[in-house]
């Protein structure tokens, strides 16, 4: 059955197939939101992006364009209702498929959202009500972190930014030993502790 909530200025629709969008997670849209001013010009992606909640939000007073990915084809669904709802179909390009089959060899964008599953897979049955596939990150919980760092490593333009989030503190010290930050191609700037996760800036080097 469909549900609708209020997150920001949206309401979003979903069900029990798809992550329930997170009050807290509104702080990764605006972070984003406020990035876009200093970033260059250009379309935003928004990575295992749901509903869209979390990319909507972040373009919707910015102008921006906004490419949504997730491997799922419900969430995709709603992503793309919740677009035209919040009036934004025309600025918004909802594409299924896995990260790294998702976007184009060429392709570059200003501004990058990333909201994987970071939950490690050990962890997963304290969150009877999630999607499966929406939370079981891999051993670790960060298999997606890092597929998502790989696409941003590939296509964040230059002078361009990166809102990631995850669960904890830990995690984004672990995704410093990936080779984009290992080899000096990124910088996490700025980590934010939110109420139930992390959300780690990331800026090309």
């Amino acid at each position: 059955m469909t549900e609708h909530l209020a997150f920001g200025s949206l309401t979003i629709a979903f069900d029990d197939r798809v992550l329930r969008p997170r009050d807290w997670t509104t702080a990764q849209s605006e972070w984003a939101a406020k990035l876009s001013p200093t970033t260059p010009g250009g379309a935003v992606l928004e990575l295992c992006a749901g509903a869209g909640h979390i990319g909507l939000l972040a373009v919707a007073a910015t102008g921006r364009q906004l490419v949504c990915v997730d491997a799922s084809a419900v969430a995709c669904d709603y992503a793309r209702a919740n677009a035209l709802a919040a009036g934004l179909a025309d600025r918004v390009e909802v594409r299924e498929g896995r990260l790294e089959e998702a976007i184009g060899p060429d392709e570059t964008f200003a501004l990058v959202i990333a909201d994987p599953p970071w939950v490690p897979r050990e962890q997963t049955g304290r969150y009877p009500e999630d999607p499966l596939s929406a939370i079981d990150g891999g051993d670790d919980g960060l298999d997606v972190a890092r597929a998502c760092l790989a696409v941003i490593d590939a296509h964040l333009a230059p002078g361009g930014s990166a809102v990631l989030q995850v669960g904890t503190c830990e995690q984004v010290d672990v995704l410093r030993g990936e080779p984009c930050f290992a080899e000096g191609r990124f910088a996490v700037v700025e980590v934010r502790q939110e109420e139930r996760g992390v959300l780690a800036r990331i800026d090309r080097a």
